[in-house]
């Protein structure tokens, strides 16, 4: 675990991303802000629930996932502006990188046993393709609440990254190790990091942000422009556009095609 108090911290980071596939980095959100960030969870989690649909949400095969939370509540855009967060994924997947997915996880306490057996909870990575080690998508999860090991923080199996062939899961479940982190932590992975959700028998639930960005030419898991609306994003700072894929949208006909360039819908040079 490194601080971003240390002299050097993102680039012994970025060591430790290399060779074990995985970095915490904590005092990067401070009380105030996981305050906020908390309120924001549950009021983004209420409002989901109202317009999708509770049996819906249910029947999807996820626990306590809040997908596209700046829908609901405009606070999770200042995710996309810490300072910390940038300069990991400005040296991993670069400046023009765009934002796959942002989801929320307010995930519930069960009985011993009785966590259900869903995706979250399955040794998976979020990025499942080898690239001949290229990195393509790395992953940058807040502690919002604590990792602990009675909470369900997420299982890491070092080393496990960048690697074409798949052990099995007995090797998986022998080399996990329990990413436990404070609350305000950030844990940083490469996308192809084989990992899962660990189970939460603490009695509360355990709040957390998961962010992964990816190079700019893989498309996103929401079209966060369409979904969020062009009124939304043009009231933002520039590289929150950047990263929600603003400067990377792909033209439906020949008049948005033939546009001079400060008027089309993607910049030169997005790779």
């Amino acid at each position: 675990m490194v601080s971003i108090h240390e002299k050097g911290w993102s680039s012994e980071a970025l060591r430790r991303l290399q060779s074990a596939g995985y970095c915490i980095v904590q005092d990067v959100l401070d009380s105030d802000f996981l305050d906020a960030s908390r309120s924001a969870l549950y009021r983004a989690q209420e409002a989901i629930v109202g317009e999708v649909g509770r049996e819906r949400l249910q029947g999807a095969g996820e626990i306590g996932t809040l997908r596209l939370p700046m829908k609901f509540d405009p606070f999770f855009y200042r995710f996309l502006e810490i300072p910390e967060v940038l300069e990991i994924v400005d040296a991993t997947v670069g400046p023009t990188s765009i934002l796959h997915l942002q989801n929320g996880f307010i995930l519930p306490s069960f009985d011993a046993g009785a966590t259900p057996h869903v995706f979250q909870n399955k040794f998976h990575r979020d990025f499942p393709r080898y690239m001949g080690g290229y990195l393509a998508s790395i992953n940058v999860f807040f502690a919002i609440d604590a990792f602990t090991e009675t909470n369900g923080a997420t299982l890491v199996v070092p080393g496990s990254h960048q690697k074409e062939e798949v052990p099995g899961i007995e090797e998986f479940e022998a080399r996990a190790v329990p990413a436990t982190a404070p609350a305000g932590a950030m844990l940083i992975f490469d996308s192809t990091l084989w990992h899962a959700a660990g189970k939460n028998v603490s009695g509360r639930d355990r709040l957390a942000i998961n962010h992964q960005f990816t190079r700019s030419f893989f498309k996103q898991q929401i079209d966060y422009v369409r979904a969020l609306g062009e009124e939304r994003i043009v009231a933002l700072p520039e590289r929150t556009q950047q990263l929600l894929g603003w400067y990377t949208r792909v033209v439906t006909s020949l008049d948005e095609y033939y546009q001079p360039a400060e008027r089309r819908l993607y910049r030169a040079g997005q790779g």
